[in-house]
């Protein structure tokens, strides 16, 4: 193409509206054929900003009323509608809350559902879009001229004007989602400031015979990394003041140096933090322009509803084949919920949703360990593998010393308060006649419990087997068995609701012995704590008490 013919293209395309329909900020409908540069003249495209990009996908979502942050659950009252606002009001925001809260998640599902994709120079890892030039720089690389560059300012990284240079219109693109335009950074002590800004590269400079201060020799940092994306820095009040600084300028200006690099450098990009409530409201651990400049500040806290704690257990948690008894996610819901107002316990450091989460790992893997590869059965959790879960134990105490001995006598204490509270809950308004029937049966037998033991199987202490001894007993575990069956259905339309995959809380032929086991240990447990009392447990058997 002769030079005029490009300076008429690149000029028409900068000037010009768009020649496309958008079905996302900035995406045209047939984005995927769009592959090369001359097909983004051509189009007239346009760059739409991360922020505006959060701002006017959230818009759709909303008008729709599609799910605009998936996987955050139970925080529908307070902080979605706060995290609604600072995007539609183009924030910069920072996230305040305990462990395990969900704010790092936060910040990476608004990128993976409210950033559009964008056409990208390929194998740009400064997600460069040929129109970050302006248009008389594009043209200059496009004829193999001079660059008019009049102040020292960054558009695109060396690698990608040479791919430019070298292959004209025909420079390859592709689309980069917002997922891979997430940047996390946790602040530690080992971080640096050349590690956020960038640095001169040495080695780019001997290799490429560069001169020190041309851009050719910039090794981009992490802001420029996350450019047109989303950059999150969790835990910034751990960050020393002088990288502070470095934020700073972004946050003011949109804009930063490097060092004595004469060089202008603008991220274009959302700017999220996280903090712990103890170090934000500490003075000091964030300088005060910083503070100040963080448009929004938005509180998270731990789920408030059993349910909520059971969605997001269910959601996070990696288990293997299984099937998960929804009485045992109330176990381990009640478990961490209890531990988030017990005295006992330090709650600045606070109690996280992972607690419940690799708890239930754990079970399965017990469950696996005691019954279902030895007996080749699907691995279900039942009550009595409940003190296997020690070793997720994450919490610090508040009065005694914070030894693995005095948190094991806590979390056993919370296991038991749960389990009595969860059976029960299957027990509320049992007739009294029913009762006396069972009380009734246990004289002078007893019925043994153990993780070993399976429902049914030819041995004679299969629950299946003990239980022929036990007819009123049976048909209140048939009963409860029923409810089981209602509440893990209902609970089921609830992880759909969410998009939560619920393959290990559907009932199966292959789940019917092992469920039913657990709930013959769940029953048992409750009959020692119903009032008036009709059974103890002693050395691993229900006898009457």
């Amino acid at each position: 193409m002769l030079a005029q013919e490009i300076e008429n293209l690149v000029n028409r395309s900068y000037g010009s509206d768009p020649k496309y329909t958008e079905i996302m900020a900035g995406v045209p409908e047939d984005y995927k054929q769009i592959k090369t540069l001359r097909d983004l003249l051509e189009i007239n495209y346009k760059i739409v900003g991360a922020k505006e990009q959060l701002r006017r996908n959230l818009i759709l979502k909303i008008k729709s009323k599609n799910t605009k942050y998936h996987g955050i659950i139970g925080f529908d009252d307070d902080v979605i509608p706060s995290l609604d606002r600072a995007i539609l009001s183009c924030h910069d925001m920072i996230l305040v809350g305990q462990i395990g809260q969900a704010k790092t998640r936060i910040a990476q599902t608004i990128a993976e559902t409210l950033l559009s994709p964008m056409p990208v120079i390929k194998g740009s890892i400064t997600n460069d879009c040929p129109m970050d030039l302006p248009p008389a720089n594009l043209i200059s690389l496009l004829e193999d001229k001079e660059n008019p560059m009049t102040i020292p300012k960054f558009y695109v990284d060396g690698d990608s004007v040479e791919k430019i240079r070298n292959n004209k219109l025909d420079t390859p693109i592709h689309w980069v989602d917002g997922k891979h335009r997430f940047k996390y950074v946790l602040a530690t002590p080992d971080i640096s400031v050349k590690d956020l800004v960038g640095q001169i590269d040495a080695i780019k400079i001997t290799k490429k015979g560069t001169e020190m201060y041309e851009i050719e020799s910039y090794s981009p940092g992490q802001l420029m990394q996350a450019k047109h994306g989303l950059f999150c820095i969790d835990e910034l009040p751990v960050l020393d003041t002088r990288k502070q600084v470095a934020l700073l300028s972004v946050l003011q200006e949109g804009r930063f140096t490097t060092g004595a690099y004469p060089v202008i450098f603008e991220p274009k990009t959302v700017f999220f933090a996280t903090a712990n409530p103890i170090d934000y409201t500490h003075s000091g651990k964030i300088i005060e322009p910083l503070y100040d400049r963080l448009k929004s500040h938005i509180q998270t806290h731990y789920p408030k509803s059993i349910n909520d704690e059971m969605l997001i257990i269910i959601q996070e948690a990696k288990i293997s084949r299984s099937f998960i008894p929804i009485f045992i996610l109330k176990i381990l819901t009640r478990i961490v919920q209890s531990a988030r107002s017990s005295n006992e316990i330090n709650q600045d450091k606070g109690v996280s949703v992972r607690m419940g989460v690799h708890s239930l790992e754990l079970l399965v893997g017990e469950a696996e360990r005691t019954r279902s590869l030895t007996h080749d059965i699907l691995a279900i959790p039942r009550p009595c593998d409940m003190f296997s879960i020690t070793q997720s134990v994450k919490y610090e105490l508040a009065e005694l010393d914070n030894t693995a001995e005095n948190r094991t006598k806590i979390l056993k204490s919370l296991i038991s308060n749960a389990v009595k509270e969860t059976s029960l809950e299957y027990l509320n308004g049992l007739d009294s006649d029913v009762l006396d029937q069972i009380k009734k049966e246990f004289i002078g037998k007893s019925f043994q419990v153990s993780q070993a033991i399976l429902e049914t199987n030819s041995a004679q202490t299969s629950y299946d087997n003990q239980l022929k001894n036990f007819n009123s007993l049976l048909n209140l575990i048939t009963s409860v068995s029923k409810k089981v069956t209602t509440e893990q259905e209902n609970f089921v339309k609830e992880t759909k609701k969410h998009e939560i995959s619920s393959d290990a809380l559907l009932i199966t032929e292959n789940t019917q012995n092992e469920l039913k086991a657990g709930v013959v240990e769940l029953v048992l447990d409750g009959l020692c704590w119903i009032e008036p009392k009709i059974l103890d447990r002693k050395e691993g058997a229900y006898v009457a008490s």
